[in-house]
């Protein structure tokens, strides 16, 4: 088959992705939407996303524009920049936007659905509610194929498809931080007041900030996860297929024509990906038993396998059965994939309820919040070691096996299965919006029991799929750097002895702590404002906690949305910014500051999204009459450990991996102008 037949084959597939997203989205249409309560809830919820949504693609639009015209600035000024990069930045960017509106939509759609199943069968509960997240995880896997192989197919190089990545990139960026500014603010406003200074139920109606913290669960954790990993899916995708040409020096004896073969092999993996994806999901909730974690995994490990078979196939069949090229190309595959499932297992260990680290958080909450935020701190701080060693571990064997294609080859192994390693992710938020609306609707303590136990479990998923997608931003990361260093060329060093490059590591390493430190003070600005609007409510309306009177959830909404919409443009501005300043004044420091933000970067994303999943479960393990149980003093500390956990989980640490990509991607496009600046003096 020709490369042309290939990338047909890869269109195909990315094809089957989308329409089977259809063919769910259009059978949970079909789903009862229960009580007219649980309608207007839903209606509710959807309505404050929708509105968030659609305020922030002004600003994205804006943005995206701005950097568009400045792309094609540079490719009319800059001899070797591509000219029409612009475009392929725009693509990215709307291909980007319109997955994660497409998986908004049907999540929030979701809600009430899955509530009602609940109540009747709550394995059906969690099929509807991984069915929505398959929508987004679909349609991700899909357009990022789609858009990737039609490019490829009308000429676009490597050079120009960086300006897909760079275009998916912004867009996640500004997605992940005011998303999670937007989600936190309101879950924090929820709960101390509500819960701690009022003592009323989580999700309890007469919260003011209630429908907030519901839409906040579907901004952040649905159009700002799924953004994240479109991102790293087309840029590990990219990496590897600009990297190509680097395998004819690592001794596997391919030929010139099998270079094209090779250089299109990544994309037409993902695609089997997706195809795998789409098989697993069938096995989702088969077996019998009550573990719902494990009805989840069946899919995730089902898809693994057949992603494993039919990829080992694929390489030996495309590379006319060199055997020493396939082990080496479809190692590097599989050591990524491996890794992923053990960072997956790795934060399952350190967040889920079910092990010694929460449990130890809630047990130090009797002590008070200190020693609960203290051990809390502890065990994020320890949960970074496993992550660390597998990637170190996966780095290792993947160069070893195929040099730096071989690293581009994990990441890409990684991602493979990302249609249901995302719809795992993206359930937890739809089941979370579940146990929600049976508290809103007044359901019953059986069926808000029942939407707990899926909320729990989402709770481990949601942790599992941020610990996923910030291992795949180191590798995604690594592997866009390795195409800054091929592209500047041997006259530039990274030496750490050279001044520039120390230099360079010293404000690499010290940007992921800024833009965490903003996004953080972000979420706490906002929070204040939810706070004092909360407090006033139910100081003035009286009735609110009697339960005659209605709060006004639309200020609450109207708050976080601006809240959001006005914090998220610094933080994401500099990430485009300043390693292009850096790049202009020294590349050998741009080199530098590359490799300190991964190491960093890396290390501070994952200790804070595991010590707040780990926060957020030592406080339901509580409720779940454990230590005192809910109203405990035991209860009360943990709260606020969980609060001071949020941001760590929700905006700071996601947003980190995405802060590396970035910066990688903006170096890798920018190098033209960089060397011809160097050039010039």
């Amino acid at each position: 088959m020709g490369i042309d037949g290939l990338i047909l084959l890869t269109v195909m597939l990315g094809v089957i992705g989308l329409i089977y997203a259809v063919i769910l989205s259009f059978g949970l249409q079909k789903k009862s939407l229960g009580t007219e309560k649980m309608r207007e809830l839903s209606k509710h919820i959807y309505s404050g996303a929708m509105t968030f949504l659609n305020k922030q693609y002004i600003y994205l639009t804006v943005f995206a524009l701005i950097v568009a015209l400045l792309l094609a600035l540079a490719g009319w000024l800059v001899e070797d920049f591509p000219a029409y990069i612009w475009l392929t930045y725009l693509i990215g960017a709307i291909l980007s936007a319109l997955a994660g509106n497409i998986g908004m939509r049907v999540a929030t759609a979701s809600n009430a659905r899955a509530a009602q199943a609940v109540s009747e069968n709550i394995k059906s509960g969690l099929k509807i509610a991984f069915s929505s997240g398959a929508v987004m995880g679909m349609s991700v896997v899909g357009f990022g194929v789609l858009g990737i192989a039609i490019l490829f197919y009308f000429g676009a190089e490597p050079e120009l498809l960086f300006g897909f990545g760079f275009g998916a990139s912004s867009i996640a960026l500004f997605a992940r931080v005011g998303g999670g500014i937007y989600t936190k603010a309101a879950d924090v406003g929820a709960d101390l007041v509500g819960k701690v200074e009022e003592g009323i139920p989580e999700d309890d109606p007469r919260n003011p900030a209630v429908i907030a913290d519901n839409v906040g669960d579907n901004v952040g954790d649905v159009a700002g996860m799924g953004a994240d990993l479109f991102e790293s899916y087309a840029n590990s995708i990219i990496s590897a297929m600009a990297l190509a040409g680097l395998i004819a020096g690592q001794g596997l004896l391919l030929g010139e024509e099998r270079l094209s073969v090779v250089m299109i092999l990544p994309l037409l993996l993902a695609g089997i990906g997706i195809f795998a994806s789409v098989i697993g999901s069938f096995f989702v909730g088969r077996g019998s038993g009550d573990d719902l974690h494990m009805a989840l995994n069946r899919g995730v490990f089902s898809s693994a396998v057949i992603m494993a078979v039919l990829s080992s196939g694929t390489i030996y069949w495309l590379l006319d059965g060199n055997i020493d090229a396939t082990l080496a190309i479809f190692g590097s595959m599989a050591a990524g994939l491996i890794v992923g499932i053990v960072i997956g297992l790795s934060t399952e260990f350190y967040t889920s309820y079910d092990y010694a680290p929460t449990k130890s958080i809630a047990r130090a909450s009797t002590t008070g919040a200190a020693t609960n935020i203290i051990r809390g701190l502890s065990i994020g701080m320890l949960s970074t070691w496993v992550p660390v060693v597998a990637v170190a571990a996966g780095i290792i064997t993947a160069y070893w096996l195929a040099g730096l294609y071989g690293i581009a080859m994990a990441a890409v192994g990684m991602l493979s299965t990302l249609g249901i390693t995302l719809a795992v992710d993206c359930y937890g938020p739809v089941a979370d919006n579940a146990a929600g609306i049976a508290e809103m609707a007044g359901m019953g303590k059986d069926v808000r029991k029942q939407a707990e136990a899926l909320d729990s479990v989402g709770n481990t998923t949601a942790a599992i799929g941020k610990g996923f997608a910030i291992g795949s931003a180191a590798l995604t990361a690594l592997a866009l750097f390795s195409n800054y260093q091929a592209n500047v060329g041997d006259g530039i060093s990274f030496s750490i002895t050279d001044p520039p490059v120390m230099v360079g590591l010293l404000i690499g390493g010290l940007l992921p702590f800024v833009f965490s430190a903003m996004t953080m003070e972000a979420v706490g600005k906002a929070a204040q404002q939810m706070i004092t609007e909360v407090r006033r409510q139910f100081s003035e309306v009286t009735g609110i906690l009697e339960g005659t009177e209605q709060p006004d959830y639309q200020k609450c909404i109207d708050i976080s949305t601006a809240a959001a919409l006005k914090e998220m443009v610094i933080p994401g501005t500099m990430a485009v910014v300043v390693p292009i300043l850096v790049g202009i004044w020294n590349p050998s420091a741009l080199g530098g500051l590359l490799a300190g933000a991964i190491v960093t970067g890396f290390l501070l994303a994952i200790f804070m999204a595991n010590a707040g999943g780990a926060w957020d479960n030592a406080k339901k393990y509580i409720e779940a009459d454990n230590f005192g149980g809910k109203n405990s003093t035991a209860h009360e500390a943990s709260v606020v450990g969980d609060t001071v956990g949020d941001p760590f989980k929700d905006t700071a640490g996601p947003s980190l991996n995405i802060l590396i990509k970035l910066m990688s991607i903006v170096s890798v496009v920018f190098v033209p102008l960089f060397l011809e600046i160097a050039n010039f003096f």
